[in-house]
């Protein structure tokens, strides 16, 4: 593994608390974003897309995927219960 260094950057309070908090609801910490930057911009050799903290309906989809993985449970009892699902959410 390589070795890691310490980076100090210096921001203003308010936007590295605002910063903590919209990245905080994407699951991650302004260490995990700084690094995904850092190696963005390095594999890309630009700089990358902007993330965006997801809305109300793919956050509550977020909870129940991670809810299912920690129960170890799956959302539908059969395939078939997938594709009706799937099929009904079309008509609509």
């Amino acid at each position: 593994m390589a070795h890691s260094t310490m980076l100090h950057v210096r921001v203003d309070n308010e936007i590295k608390t605002q910063a903590s908090e919209a990245l905080a609801a994407m699951g991650l910490s302004v260490s995990d974003a700084v690094r995904i930057l850092l190696k963005r911009v390095v594999n890309d050799q630009a700089f990358p897309l902007e993330l965006k903290v997801p809305n109300a309906k793919t956050r509550e989809a977020m909870e129940e995927a991670r809810a299912m993985m920690t129960a170890r449970a799956a959302r539908f009892d059969s395939a078939d219960a997938l594709i009706d699902d799937l099929e009904k959410a079309r008509r609509q």
